[in-house]
């Protein structure tokens, strides 16, 4: 009776994988705060992806993890058709074609040195948004000629989706989707993450990324990624943000997507595996609310244990 009447259901099909390919490995590598959780080898990568599509998760996103000495100032490495992340791209879509849908992040913070968004006025204090804006646009079109369905900016930089679309549209890729990180905020909530992807970052990214104690000011950001061409927007994090979601949900006229991330998930995990909460009924709920709260998709780490269960 309670299955009959429910009125949120959380499907595979809504869930988003983040995944990590990274260089310099012999063999994949736990991320030690995000249990089970891996820095891939481009075969641990593969077999991982294939697990996924099999428990019907249908998309995964990819981040790139660099080996420090191809690390700059402006991050080249994520626009070389070399680098880590576009041989990955590249990897994942001749071996699953269209099955599985391959989204890529779009963003400097991985391949700066800097561990910043963007590329640094020459006191480095100041992220410059509008030469990073030509960064990204260089990005996304070198992850599309590997492969990518879609693009993932989670700059945050003003114009990011405008200066994305267009740099996509000119060199013929005008079918490869865009998800704007809308709203993404200084959050603690990212701590784990910045050990997955070895991030070289000292500080923090007050200056572009969202207050936590605002709302109105997502709610415009994820309007003007709308008008500029965005084919998802999304907020992250999501379970401390559930009312943003809800909030841009009642009227966006593209999918929401939202980003349970790795500190949601490093809690999750620490507390069942203490045994304090049952970590599959607890998981399940957590992803229930994202989807209650009006998310379309829901990115997670859980991707592939709560896709077996809802089987």
């Amino acid at each position: 009776m309670r299955e009959l009447v429910a009125e949120t259901r959380v499907r595979a099909s809504d869930l988003i994988y983040p995944m990590f390919y990274a260089d310099g490995l012999d063999s994949k590598r736990e991320i030690s705060s995000m249990p089970g959780q891996f820095q891939h080898t481009l075969d641990s990568l593969k077999a991982a992806a294939h697990e996924a599509l099999d428990a019907g998760v249908r998309c995964i996103d990819l981040f790139g993890v660099p080996l420090d000495s191809d690390k700059d100032a402006v991050g080249s490495v994520g626009w070389a058709e070399d680098g880590v992340l576009n041989r990955g791209i590249r990897a994942l879509r001749e071996e699953f074609g269209d099955d599985l849908v391959i989204m890529a992040d779009t963003c400097l913070d991985e391949f700066t040195d800097h561990g910043h968004c963007g590329v640094l006025d020459a006191d480095k204090q100041v992220v410059l948004n509008d030469a990073t804006l030509d960064c990204y646009a260089r990005m996304a079109v070198a992850q599309a000629r590997a492969g990518t369905h879609v693009v993932s900016p989670s700059g945050m930089m003003d114009g990011q989706v405008a200066a994305i679309r267009s740099a996509l549209d000119a060199e013929g890729f005008t079918d490869v989707a865009i998800m704007a990180y809308s709203a993404k905020y200084a959050s603690a909530f990212f701590g784990p993450f910045r050990e997955a992807v070895g991030s070289s970052l000292r500080g923090d990214r007050r200056t572009y990324q969202q207050d936590p104690a605002n709302v109105r000011e997502s709610l415009l950001e994820a309007q003007l990624d709308i008008d500029e061409g965005a084919d998802f927007v999304m907020v992250k994090p999501a379970m401390a943000y559930l009312d943003v979601v809800s909030r841009i949900a009642e009227f966006s006229p593209v999918p929401v997507a939202a980003y349970q991330v790795s500190g949601e998930y490093a809690m999750i995990q620490a507390a069942g595996r203490n045994g304090w909460v049952d970590l599959e009924a607890t998981m399940l709920e957590s992803l229930t609310s994202i989807k209650r709260a009006g998310a379309d998709q829901i990115l997670t780490y859980f991707a592939v244990d709560a896709a077996r269960m809802l089987r």
